[in-house]
């Protein structure tokens, strides 16, 4: 007999009705016709109540309240005949339906910019024998009402959303006291916190704060994806474009976030505005011009954050207006200047159009631009290196020139990256094997009594580098598996799963169509593959080209090393991933993504550094103050057997003047200083940097 699921195909989207931003603009009747939109999410057809789906496990316990309310079945035919449940501040099931459909509308845009499944980052275990392992983490969970206060935040530690409600306490003319307000009905916030979720998955080390810009990029790329997902909402993108005539750079809520957390709050018309304020004597909207001094002087995360959002936001309007530039001249015959009054609805229509389009991909390249960062210590200058690269390889001819409207937009706000000759395109391109090969051959060229060798090595050390990749892909021997990486190594398939016809010990792209558990359990094996041949002897000359290092005899004993050698440095392959670009005749095609880094021991005393530093197995004592971080980013294309990027971190390891920065920033840097019980808290395994910083914030 068959049944109605094999009789009829799925569909391939579910509609759900949300709030366009938050309830407070439903409230106000210039704009209800906008306040509510419904959007289309990933059809899942085992979504149980809840909803539970495969990415997300909607828990709505309410501790304050003592309370826990019915879960909503988005399968229930009523519900999906109407597109879920009206939009409703007072019903708890609605807040389950918004939460769920706005994450999953920003995993979305997470999967279509980098081309692969998304996962969220593992959970960590120490056994009783103080071994480590990584679990996989197959849903994000959200508690809707998990706080009485006025926070939400990302659990790293929990893997999990909690949203806060909380009284209103202002009364303005648009708050009445005693209302609640509550953070998961909030757009911005829902999608604000499932990308510090997902930003998480692909880069956990992004959460300690080892520079001023690593938390502020957090906060900064979270705010990036919240504010450009309105402009996928056809309906609110054609009003604000309506009201402002066209102009983005005017005041509307497309370019400001938690509008009713704000003014509950106190805390002014909107959390953050990056397109100006309203001047508190004139009441005037002012608009806010680039200043490349203010960011020297602006530590906060959310205010430094701001700014990189400002870059971001100046790049897309670049673009824009140089796209809608012939649409003003045709409305207004020539002039370039429109008649006071509405516009017609038919240039609505078009502008509207090209806003999408250019905010979705800028979107796309914010997004893509992740996999191009360093792997630690990140910063807005590394930042825009990864987002020039990222569109280069994916759009190797810019005909719209958005890499220069993204270049003269960071430079307007003064953001610039460290070690470039200039901020033309070719020097923002992070490098090449061929040119990091090159680079090492000359440093040691210099050393050298004649430099008639220099073409010797090259050509020796290019062939090299050839045969090391060709190993990694098509060696046949299986490699001798660290002690460390035996579990990755021996992690088995899960019932069912689909995993390449390669042999199971060479580096190999993860298939889209393999699920989420076998692709996570795949990359743990490859971790372990990589690992072994980056370990190998004869590759040791690729690893310090790579800006690893290798021996640490003769050098700082606080350099992590390994247990059976101390004279060998650890290296840790922090994840395989695979990620999209575009090939030679435009088709898009898949390259490897490997993460490594290393770890020193760190001590906020530079007597006691270098007394540890000169003590073998220095860096295995729990009295260290810190770790200091290094290592590189590799995009690897498979095709061609070679490694197409190295994104390394400013300095290896073993350089002191890095240590010494990071040394002072911990010391003296940290904004506000000693948040935390102590600088140690923000690096234990406990630490919750997130629920900290949106307590003061509220984001």
């Amino acid at each position: 007999m068959i049944t109605a699921n094999e009789k009829y195909p799925q569909p391939n989207a579910r509609r759900l009705r949300i709030f366009s931003f938050d309830p407070a603009l439903a409230a106000q009747y210039d704009l209800v016709g906008v306040s509510g939109v419904t959007i289309e999410v990933p059809w899942e057809a085992d979504l149980k109540p809840g909803p539970i789906g495969e990415y997300i496990e909607v828990i709505d316990v309410d501790p304050a309240s003592a309370a826990a309310y019915e879960p909503v079945d988005l399968n229930a035919p009523a519900l999906l005949a109407t597109d879920g449940l009206v939009p409703s501040e007072s019903d708890p099931r609605f807040h389950q339906q918004m939460v769920y459909a706005v994450a999953m509308k920003t995993i979305e845009h997470f999967e279509r910019a980098l081309g692969r499944k998304a996962l969220w980052s593992s959970h960590s275990h120490k056994d009783a024998d103080g071994k480590i392992s990584e679990n996989y983490v197959p849903r994000l969970r959200i508690y809707p009402h998990a706080l009485r206060q006025q926070n939400a935040y990302y659990s790293p530690q929990k893997k999990a959303l909690l949203f806060g409600y909380f009284p209103t306490k202002t009364k303005d003319g648009k708050n009445t006291p005693g209302t609640m307000v509550f953070t998961c009905l909030s757009h911005d916030i829902i999608a604000h916190e499932t990308t510090h979720a997902l930003l998480d998955g692909v880069h956990p080390r992004f959460n300690e704060p080892v520079n001023e810009d690593v938390l502020a990029f957090h906060e900064a790329f979270a705010d990036i994806v919240a504010l450009f997902q309105h402009f996928s909402y056809p309906g609110v993108l054609r009003d604000q474009i309506a009201r402002t005539r066209g102009d983005l750079a005017r005041e509307s809520v497309l370019g400001q976030l938690a509008q009713q957390f704000a003014l509950a709050s106190g805390r002014g018309d909107a959390l953050r505005s990056y397109l100006g304020h309203r001047d508190k004597e004139t009441g005037n909207w002012v608009a806010m011009p680039p200043d490349p001094n203010v960011l020297q002087d602006t530590m906060e995360p959310h205010d430094r954050g701001a700014i990189l959002v400002a870059a971001v936001f100046g790049a897309f309007t670049k673009v824009y207006r140089a796209r809608t530039r012939d649409l003003f001249r045709i409305a207004s015959e020539g002039t370039g200047v429109l008649r006071e009054g509405d516009i017609h609805p038919d240039l609505v229509n078009r502008l509207a159009e090209e806003a999408q389009r250019c905010a979705e991909r800028a979107l796309q390249m914010c997004i893509r631009a992740i996999d191009y960062c360093p792997p630690v210590g990140i910063t807005f200058g590394a930042y825009l290196r990864a987002v020039v690269t990222a569109d280069y390889d994916m759009n190797p001819v810019d005909r719209e020139n958005w890499r220069l409207a993204f270049i003269e937009s960071f430079r307007e706000w003064g953001i610039s990256s460290r070690g470039i000759r200039s901020m033309a395109e070719d020097s923002l391109l992070w490098p090449t094997e061929q040119q990091v090969v090159e680079e090492r051959v000359k440093v040691e060229a210099r050393t050298k009594a004649s430099p008639a060798t220099y073409g010797d090595d090259m050509n020796s050390a290019t062939e090299r580098s050839r045969k090391a990749m060709t190993r990694l892909f098509q060696e046949s021997a299986p490699p001798e598996v660290d002690e460390e990486y035996s579990r990755k190594a021996a992690r088995a398939p899960t019932p069912g799963a689909q995993l390449s016809t390669r042999p199971a010990n060479v580096l190999t792209p993860v298939g889209l169509s393999m699920g989420r558990a076998d692709s996570w359990i795949d990359a743990e094996r490859q971790a372990a593959t990589f690992h072994s041949w980056l370990m190998d002897e004869d590759l040791a000359w690729l690893a310090d080209a790579l800006g690893l290092v290798v021996y640490t005899g003769g050098m700082q004993a606080t350099i992590s090393a390994k247990k059976r050698d101390p004279n060998r440095a650890n290296i840790e392959i922090h994840s395989v991933r695979t990620a999209m670009k575009r090939g030679p005749l435009g088709w898009p095609e898949q390259h490897i993504v490997v993460v490594v880094t290393q770890w020193r021991a760190g001590f906020f005393d530079k007597g006691e550094q270098a007394k540890m530093d000169a003590q073998p197995g220095a860096w295995d004592l729990p009295g260290r103050d810190f770790k200091y971080r290094a290592g590189c980013t590799l995009l690897i294309d498979a095709e061609e057997m070679k490694i197409r990027r190295v994104i390394r971190t400013p300095g290896t390891v073993a350089d002191n003047d890095e240590l010494d920065r990071m040394r002072r920033y911990l010391l003296d840097g940290l904004t506000p200083p000693n948040a935390f019980a102590g600088i140690g808290d923000r690096f234990r395994e406990s630490a919750e940097p997130f629920a900290f910083l949106h307590s003061h914030a509220g984001a």
